[in-house]
């Protein structure tokens, strides 16, 4: 099931966030890691509270959230590249990881609104 699927994929990206935030803060940026750990874990955090919504509404609205929370860790996830913090190989991993999520988000979404 896509949902389950989300699930460990968003529980993965926020780990792999997690350790980036401690390199960009064990190189003393502050910024961007506060940013993008927000963001980047928020995505998992909406995705599971979405299981539990009230009704199909709540379900497309906590999914839409989680999608663009996704939309926003990859500007961060750029703009990391793009300053020098995280080298290309390091950033395609991430961001392909996000537009995996995001791509499932969006399917999600549609389905439930379809139903």
């Amino acid at each position: 099931m896509k949902e389950n699927q989300l699930i460990e994929l968003s529980m993965g990206f926020a780990i792999k966030i997690i350790e980036l935030v401690k390199f960009l803060k064990q190189r003393k940026e502050s910024i961007i890691s506060n940013q993008i750990g927000r963001s980047g874990t928020s995505i998992g955090a909406n995705i599971s509270e979405a299981q539990y919504a009230h009704s199909r509404p709540d379900f497309i609205a906590k999914m839409e959230i989680a999608l663009k929370e996704s939309n926003e860790t990859s500007y961060w996830l750029k703009l990391l590249n793009k300053s020098g913090y995280i080298d290309d190989s390091y950033y395609k991993m991430l961001d392909s990881l996000c537009i995996k999520i995001r791509v499932l988000l969006i399917t999600s979404c549609k389905t439930a609104k379809t139903k």
